[in-house]
């Protein structure tokens, strides 16, 4: 109850109080009124969509998400909404044509990264309300924060704006995929299509809900992400007949080669002997070095981000060759990465057992930056096995994309600074996400727009065990669901202003 209470004053202050967002924002108070309304069904609907997780990787609900995000567009005002078929995961087109000016592109991902429940605290698809020290009363659930929760804050917001009575200040253009989780495998075929792809062209730029307020009530703006290309290196009986088609008795070793270990040595070429620093052949020749302008916003923006926090946050206590802060800044930033993800080999279960394996697998992911292409860095590691022998390693794509990146003064980042800075909200600008968002399908040929994350909500535990998405916040600094909804009315009517200007 005094949690309730305390979202309701939170409310009331906002309402109350002359923020100078307000002033672009016709009938805020009428609209926050309704935000504060909606809020326990807002709130229900959030763990509805919880309830049904889209796992590609699993294949599974891949056809009962789409239908969900489709229902979901035209209950929150969206004229029409339809399944858009790929070769995978299907996906779904929405528009709403307020009337407008100006129209607004939207990407939402409904699928969400697999889950094994004995590893939560509460069971990850109920959406259990759960009281965070030092945070409020959260929201915990797989997709909370990635990203159902931002979403469902987007489409409250959209659905605040009508309710109250008013039109929206642009129009919109949703696509919504159901395999970012599995980087986006199909993606590009949903924007190829005549309809998507035209409507996405009369766009001033898209950008993806997100939940970016730290932990003080700060807000970070980034200008881009890294690519990512996920895949597979199979060594087994099913890649070369010198591997056996199963498990074998260990004592074989003696005269029939281990997958296992030819897997490691092929895994081994790929790094430096720091084991870090990519070693694939050419692999750097394409790496745009940070610029002075990027380096100066990675130090401003440090200085809002405390190193032990950082740390603190990541469970770590030093970073690659005890670099100093700054400089681990930029290397994340701006590096491009071969990480293995997980292996698989043989018996991993309690005790030994004498067994050869019959088939090895590493899970790896590369991490790309302008202006590497997702199929140079795919040429580039087959060309780099093959070259050294490793034709029994069998190199899978599972999905991928290339970095993106947007204009400091494109119409996107100049709403976010306009707003923060009307509100009074503390930013620092990124250049870009070291995580990905396949944004360069907006942000590359043939659109070439503006492509962006926004959002003034807070969560964490994304991919990890009991996910969170804030609900009502215990520092009124930060946003809880209502004071998030809110933002996104905001933001599209200072969009809106800074599209009249013109880029």
């Amino acid at each position: 109850m005094a949690i309730r209470i305390s979202r309701v004053l939170v409310a009331a202050l906002l309402a109350s109080s002359a923020l100078p967002a307000a002033a672009q924002t016709p009938d805020r108070d009428q609209i926050l009124g309704t935000v504060t309304q909606q809020h326990d069904a807002t709130v229900q609907a959030l763990r509805d969509w919880i309830a049904l997780p889209t796992i590609a990787a699993e294949k599974r609900n891949t056809p009962e998400g789409a239908e969900y995000m489709k229902k979901l567009a035209l209950d929150a005002g969206f004229q029409q909404a339809k399944i858009i078929p790929t070769d995978g995961v299907p996906a779904v087109f929405a528009t709403l044509d307020a009337g407008a000016d100006t129209t607004l592109g939207l990407y939402f991902m409904y699928d969400v990264k697999q889950f094994d429940p004995a590893e939560w605290d509460s069971p990850p698809l109920e959406g259990q309300m759960v009281e965070r020290e030092g945070e409020g009363m959260t929201l915990v659930g797989r997709g909370a924060v990635n990203q159902k929760g931002p979403e469902m804050a987007f489409l409250a917001a959209i659905k605040a704006i009508q309710a109250s009575g008013k039109k929206l200040p642009v129009n919109l253009v949703l696509v919504a995929e159901g395999e970012e989780e599995v980087a986006s495998t199909h993606f590009d075929q949903v924007v190829a299509v005549p309809e998507v792809r035209d409507a996405l062209a009369k766009t001033i730029g898209v950008f993806i809900p997100s939940a970016a307020q730290s932990k003080d009530g700060g807000a970070n703006i980034t200008l881009g992400a890294k690519g990512a290309v996920e895949f597979q290196l199979v060594v087994g009986g099913e890649t070369s007949d010198k591997y056996p088609k199963t498990d074998i008795h260990s004592s074989n070793h003696s005269r029939i080669e281990n997958p296992a270990w030819r897997l490691v040595k092929a895994l081994d070429t790929l790094v430096a002997d720091d084991g870090h620093t990519p070693a694939i052949d050419g692999w750097f020749e394409n790496v745009r070095p940070l610029t002075d302008r990027q380096k100066q916003l990675i130090a401003e923006g440090a200085k809002m981000n405390p190193e032990q926090q950082e740390k603190d946050l990541l469970g770590v206590g030093r970073w690659i060759d005890d670099e100093p802060y700054i400089t681990s800044l930029e290397r994340y930033y701006s590096q491009p990465t071969v990480n293995i993800q997980g292996l698989i080999a043989g018996y991993t279960g309690t005790g030994g057992k004498t067994v050869l394996p019959g088939r090895a697998e590493a899970k790896l992911e590369f991490r790309l930056v302008p202006a590497m292409t997702k199929d140079e860095a795919v040429t580039k590691l087959k060309a780099h096995l093959d070259k050294r022998g490793f034709d029994d390693v069998q190199v899978t794509v599972s999905g991928g994309y290339g970095p993106n990146e947007t204009d400091e003064d494109s119409v996107l980042i100049r709403a976010q600074k306009t707003l923060f800075e009307r509100s009074g909200i503390p930013y620092s600008i990124r250049p870009r996400n070291a995580g990905s968002w396949p944004g360069v399908i907006f942000n590359g040929p043939p659109l070439n727009l503006p492509a962006s994350q926004f959002g003034l909500s807070r969560g964490g535990g994304a991919h990890a065990p009991n996910e969170w998405f804030l609900i009502d916040s215990a520092n009124p600094k930060v946003n809880g669901l209502d004071e998030a909804t809110m933002a996104y009315v905001d933001y599209l009517y200072v969009v809106s202003e800074e599209a009249a200007k013109g880029e």
